[in-house]
């Protein structure tokens, strides 16, 4: 019996990297990714439907921040975009987790954390 090959799915961005939202005014590093929707159906649904994403891409987990908070986002990658900002994100979770590497202007996974 031949079997289909699965989809192979690469994802655009990469754990440490700094990205915004397309549409909503907040940023984020980026902490974990799953190649496709994983979140619960009633997330999904919450999403107004003219907005919804589609579930066959990458999402990602932000340590994310906008101007008036710190909290985790998740992120279909049609909605993301590279932040040029330069800047750290001030979550407190990201030293946790991340080296900030200030040449680059990325983060990099601590010593150890690594999976």
């Amino acid at each position: 019996m031949a079997r289909k090959n699965p989809k192979t799915v690469t994802a655009r961005y990469a754990i440490g990297d700094i990205v915004r939202h397309r549409i909503y005014p907040f940023r984020g590093v980026i902490f974990d990714v799953d190649p496709e929707f994983a979140n619960t159906e009633e997330w999904y649904e919450s999403i107004p439907e003219d907005m919804r994403p589609r579930r066959d891409q990458p999402f990602y987990h932000l340590f994310a921040e906008n101007a008036e908070t710190e909290y985790i986002a998740y992120v279909s990658e049609q909605n993301l975009l590279p932040d040029e900002s330069g800047e750290p994100v001030r979550h407190p979770q990201v030293p946790e987790v991340f080296e900030w590497i200030s040449d680059a202007k990325r983060y990099l996974i601590r010593p150890g954390l690594e999976h």
